[in-house]
């Protein structure tokens, strides 16, 4: 963005919305280091099951098991420091009773770690430290463009009309994604029993990959993203005619509804195949991260469309 950067700190933010955002930053970071050096370490795991003789199972074998407690000490951090806000975002959700976007995404990241720390601890067993580090990481990245693109437009005064707007559809999506992860977090319960009774040795997995799924961030991101580049492109104009105001903000109805029916699509799509053990706990973070991603680009199209085509309409609908 050119007159609203997306990256660029905004002038005049106070020294607590800069501390926030350099936690955020040094979160993210760390999250992503920690997902590197942990898929690296990982590796081997994969050639478990590839043909080799006795003597090279054995040396793999404990090589994965050291390789297992060298990932357990670079995912501690990522998940206590990097992963911090969810945990308090989470616990806050819990004491008002209440149910959140934080409350699966707490639930996805202790139903891998916890398993993969009592399989380090005995050695053997499946771990799954490469999938939560990965998970954190594509979750910070999702609200760090949330953040910059909040940040970047909250010293934008909007007209009444997008405020209103902005509101209504607050509202609307809110609910839709309260409703939808509830029914997503039953069914992951349901799945992970019967995979516990039918294949233990996969119920794990499964569930992580249900609970990773039914994490909302596409569906959060849906409106508060289409609403920022609304604003974003009224702050490049200093006198928008009221009917380019208004088109824009039918526009704006119609990315926002895209974003979340979009979003929702993508989950129903691979909610059956998750349950039927198609999908690894890794694959689901990366869909989470793929959906995030489309309604962030989604929504900076609207933003491009109005920002460079903007005062041709404007003279348009003033002329």
């Amino acid at each position: 963005m050119s007159a609203v950067s997306l990256f660029a700190p905004p002038k005049n933010l106070s020294p607590a919305d800069r501390q926030a955002r350099r936690h955020m930053l040094a979160r993210l970071g760390l999250a992503w280091l920690g997902m590197m050096q942990v898929m690296m370490f990982a590796f081997p795991g994969y050639l478990r099951d590839t043909p080799m003789t006795a003597e090279d199972q054995t040396f793999l074998d404990q090589a994965i098991i050291v390789l297992n407690w060298i990932s357990l000490v670079l995912t501690v951090p990522v998940v206590l420091y990097g992963a911090w806000p969810v945990w308090k975002g989470a616990m806050g959700r819990l004491r008002r009773v209440a149910i959140g976007m934080d409350i699966p995404v707490a639930l996805g990241i202790l139903a891998a770690f916890i398993p993969s720390v009592h399989a380090t601890w005995v050695g053997h067993g499946e771990v799954y430290f490469d999938s939560v580090t990965m998970f954190v990481a594509f979750l910070l990245t999702a609200r760090y463009f949330e953040f910059c693109a909040q940040q970047s437009t909250g010293q934008v005064s909007p007209p009444a009309e997008i405020d209103a707007l902005r509101a209504q559809l607050s509202q609307r999506a809110n609910n839709t994604a309260l409703w939808f992860t509830l029914a997503q977090l039953s069914l992951a319960v349901v799945v992970g029993v019967v995979w516990s009774i039918q294949a233990p040795q996969h119920a794990v997995a499964v569930t992580v990959a249900l609970l990773v799924i039914s994490c909302p961030c596409a569906l959060a991101m849906s409106v508060p993203t289409a609403v920022a580049a609304a604003q974003a492109v009224l702050h490049g104009h200093s006198s928008p005619s009221n009917a380019f105001i208004a088109e824009l903000a039918a526009e704006t109805i119609r990315v926002s509804r895209c974003n979340l029916y979009g979003a929702m699509a993508w989950h129903l799509l691979l909610i059956p195949l998750a349950a039927l053990g198609f999908v690894q706990p890794w694959f689901a973070a990366v869909t989470m991260l793929v959906s995030s991603s489309a309604v962030t680009f989604n929504s900076w199209l609207l933003y491009r469309r109005y920002r460079y085509a903007g005062p041709s309409m404007v003279q348009q609908a003033t002329g």
